[in-house]
């Protein structure tokens, strides 16, 4: 039987990289394969970083992992969440990708926020 694939959120990436030992246990547990880094965390890492060293080194380090892509029905469930959530929860634009992203391919989401999560219908948070 196949590995479940793990869908994670930019917060967890962060907190890797920074050298958070849990996080690193974590994704030693896992494995690369395993782990999946949704495009819109690609593009938040790079917008975070300060000059070209910083982002060719982030670059250098999410080469190990494959980048989920959003398709038409992720951007379409996406909306209906910015539409249902934005007021009541100020559920961000890339947190409603990243939830429409795990529910389209039903994958569970290792995110540090579960309360930018938990209310989305139908999401399964990865509990490591």
């Amino acid at each position: 039987m196949e590995e479940e694939l793990v869908l994670c959120d930019t917060n967890v990436f962060i907190h890797f990289f920074n050298g958070n030992e849990e996080t690193i246990n974590i994704f030693k547990k896992l494995g690369d394969r395993r782990i999946l880094i949704p495009s819109v965390t690609v593009m938040e890492l790079y917008q975070g970083m300060g000059n070209k060293a910083e982002l060719s080194s982030m670059k250098k380090k999410i080469k190990n992992y494959s980048v989920l892509h959003f398709t038409s029905d992720v951007s379409i469930l996406a909306i209906g969440y910015i539409n249902r959530y934005s007021l009541s929860h100020n559920l961000q634009i890339p947190d409603a990708i990243i939830a429409a992203s795990a529910v389209t391919f039903q994958l569970p989401l290792f995110t540090y926020n579960l309360k930018d999560f938990r209310f989305i219908p139908k999401i399964k948070l990865y509990e490591p």
